[in-house]
């Protein structure tokens, strides 16, 4: 099996246009034309539907852009400061199984945050990864969301790192009002997103096998879509 290519763009990346190259890089992925790939990135402040989104848990529907997508899960927010990690994998080569693709993708998170001391957790039934804050509650600090196309994924991860969590207010993130949002910068821990980055990447490569620098960098589909 060749190297997951690793790809990561700078500045920040429009969301239309980002769903439209990973839909192009499954469809090449598909046709044996592409190498599987994991594309870290940053979006402008927009809300996401997934496809179990109620509208009632849309509380400011004009504050940022709202874009309906066919991932998985509900509403969520993406913006600076949040690291996105859109994981474009081939389940054909390796298990046919959603819930176990998933739950390695939590364990990315996991991993990654336990290199910063960060001791991030599973819940039954809250797909994602949770830490309990010193005041003893709750609070998401990845969200997950998937979709699958001839057993190919595509979206990902986001991994609060240093983001505007006010941002959060304009929805009921995943549909959960009982429970808050964290980042790493609210737990205390001053990681910048590059750090990040070289944890999330020792993740990967644990849960899915070799990675390789993406020899054409940030020219390279789909991380030339902004």
């Amino acid at each position: 099996m060749n190297p997951i290519a690793w790809t990561v763009s700078p500045g920040l990346t429009r969301y239309p246009a980002a769903v439209a190259a990973m839909e192009a890089h499954v469809a090449a992925i598909a046709a044996g034309r592409a190498s599987e790939q994991i594309w870290l990135l940053e979006h402008e402040p927009l809300y996401t539907a997934g496809t179990s989104a109620k509208d009632k848990d849309l509380i400011l529907p004009d504050r940022f852009p709202v874009y309906r997508t066919g991932r998985g899960g509900q509403y969520t927010y993406h913006g600076p400061g949040q690291r996105v990690a859109y994981a474009m994998i081939d389940l054909n080569r390796r298990e046919r199984d959603t819930r176990r693709f998933v739950s390695a993708l939590e364990q990315v998170v996991i991993d990654t945050l336990a290199g910063f001391g960060v001791a991030g957790e599973r819940r039954p039934g809250r797909i994602g990864v949770w830490v309990v804050q010193e005041n003893g509650l709750e609070a998401k600090i990845a969200a997950i969301g998937v979709r699958l196309r001839h057993w190919i994924s595509f979206h990902g991860l986001a991994l609060n790192v240093n983001p505007d969590l006010s941002h959060y207010g304009g929805i009921v993130p995943c549909g959960l009002p009982d429970y808050g949002v964290t980042s790493l910068q609210a737990l205390g821990i001053p990681a910048g997103i590059a750090q990040v980055d070289v944890a999330l990447r020792r993740a990967f490569e644990a849960q899915f096998g070799p990675i390789a620098d993406d020899p054409i960098g940030a020219e390279a589909t789909p991380s030339r879509a902004r």
